[in-house]
């Protein structure tokens, strides 16, 4: 293997339409290059712990759950999308706005490719998140549109 094939290909995962494609794609782009796969989906965490006082204390969610309900949600669509193939896949889940924590991220790994679901029938360019990844990222992006549109 050259040093090409250590750097990783990462993959945004948000819960869209087309995200369970683009997890397979980014997967199969992982096979074809050798290259390990970093799936990575970005939440925003509980503002604080001390809430309003108009809401109740049996909905106060921590930075903890926050970040769980987010790794849940993270290894869930990896399994639907990879099945048996989903152990290969790191996963992180990563609190702040979705476009600059998977460029951040990229970056970090010194990442060959992002690829990441356009979120919008029949405009791959529309979404902000592809927007702020193609104006920021590190190495070529490969958005994947949603499959009702093929």
């Amino acid at each position: 293997m050259g040093k090409e094939s250590q750097r990783p290909v990462v993959v945004a995962v948000g819960g869209s339409g087309s995200g369970r494609a683009a997890i397979q794609l980014a997967a199969t782009e992982a096979g074809y290059r050798q290259a390990p796969l970093i799936a990575v989906t970005a939440y925003q965490a509980a503002a604080s712990v001390g809430a309003p006082a108009a809401r109740p204390v049996a909905t106060m969610r921590t930075p903890d759950d926050d970040r769980a309900t987010a790794e849940a949600m993270l290894g869930d669509e990896v399994t639907a999308a990879l099945g048996d193939g989903a152990g290969g896949a790191e996963l992180r889940a990563v609190v702040g706005l979705p476009g600059r924590k998977l460029v951040e991220t990229a970056r970090a790994a010194n990442a060959q490719m992002i690829v990441i679901a356009s979120g919008l029938s029949g405009s791959v360019l529309a979404g902000a998140v592809s927007q702020y990844v193609l104006r920021n990222a590190p190495c070529p992006v490969l958005i994947v549109p949603d499959p009702a549109t093929w």
